[in-house]
């Protein structure tokens, strides 16, 4: 078929390439901006316009799709059997939702209804969630509420991160959506509408979702810490100045005290967390040096039994 293809970061690009090996005709990708990152500040391009590029498939950067005459009438012109998003970023204007015959179709990073937003991944980690998944969905002009189409599902690993889940989720995706492309062109495909009665929420992350409320069990600050990986991550303070949590570990044994206490045994160092649990913390940064593992840490700072995080 004759596609048009939005996306931006890496989660995006297995999709891309899979439905370009899929025989799909890629008339157009369409990406946000080159942005600058890093100490220089160099502009550097999304993930899918590299991918695109290494295929010869032109590529458009708008700043603004909702009133863009120009990029309308490039859409028009091209006029695509359906249009793909898959972590592009921007939210589908009507006129796009309205353009292909068989709609704009949406992989998105949970089992829907569950984890409607811009963080399903990191969120369903978060929350300790056991299985997630990946969903195909007819976009409409609410926040991933459209129809589902197709959906796989995916077991959590206990010890796993939001960047593992993200990686599979991709790869998974990608199969999924061919196989979405295939049923759509066979008109085979059953679209089933969202239960919003079960939906969830997964906002975009902030910097304060990664602070350590030491009132929460051991278990929950381990998942969010696995959930929040690259970023925000994990992080407290202690001694007035900012302490990052790089890798925590939940401890079997009950630990009585005040929630956010730390205590020393020998090289290890744990904290105190609600209802008696402890969670350790094996490799730290202290705002402004180096990572360390929990013992040169401890030799480093002195750090005593009793201090407290968090204040």
């Amino acid at each position: 078929m004759k596609l048009v293809f939005c996306g931006t970061p890496e989660f995006a690009v297995p999709t891309l390439e899979a439905v370009i090996a899929a025989g799909h005709q890629v008339e157009l990708v369409v990406t946000q901006p080159d942005r600058a990152a890093g100490r220089g500040m160099e502009l550097h391009a999304p993930p899918v316009k590299r991918a695109a590029l290494q295929h010869g498939i032109p590529v458009v950067q708008p700043e603004k799709i909702k009133n863009n005459p120009v990029f309308r009438a490039q859409l028009e012109a091209i006029a695509p059997q359906v249009i793909l998003v898959v972590a592009y970023g921007r939210i589908i204007p009507q006129w796009m939702l309205d353009l292909p015959p068989l709609g704009n179709i949406n992989l998105h990073g949970s089992l829907l209804p569950m984890y409607r937003g811009a963080a399903p991944i990191q969120w369903a980690v978060a929350n300790g969630e056991t299985i997630t998944g990946v969903t195909t969905m007819r976009l409409d002009a609410g926040l991933d509420t459209g129809d589902m189409l197709l959906a796989h599902a995916v077991p959590i690993g206990a010890e796993e991160t939001a960047v593992g889940v993200y990686e599979g989720l991709a790869t998974v995706g990608a199969e999924l959506m061919v196989e979405t492309l295939r049923g759509l062109e066979a008109g085979t495909l059953y679209a089933q509408k969202q239960d919003s009665s079960l939906a969830t929420l997964a906002p975009i992350l902030s910097r304060d979702d990664g602070r350590m409320d030491f009132a929460r069990t051991a278990k929950v600050l381990h998942d969010r810490w696995r959930g929040f990986q690259p970023w925000p991550g994990a992080h407290t303070t202690l001694r007035g100045k900012k302490l990052i949590a790089h890798r925590v570990r939940v401890l079997p044994q009950t630990v009585a005290g005040e929630a956010g206490t730390l205590r020393v045994q020998g090289d290890s160092l744990c904290v105190v967390c609600g209802q008696q649990t402890a969670l350790e913390l094996v490799e730290v940064q202290m705002e402004g040096k180096k990572r360390m593992m929990a013992a040169e840490f401890l030799h480093g700072h002195q750090i005593k039994s009793g201090e407290r995080l968090g204040q």
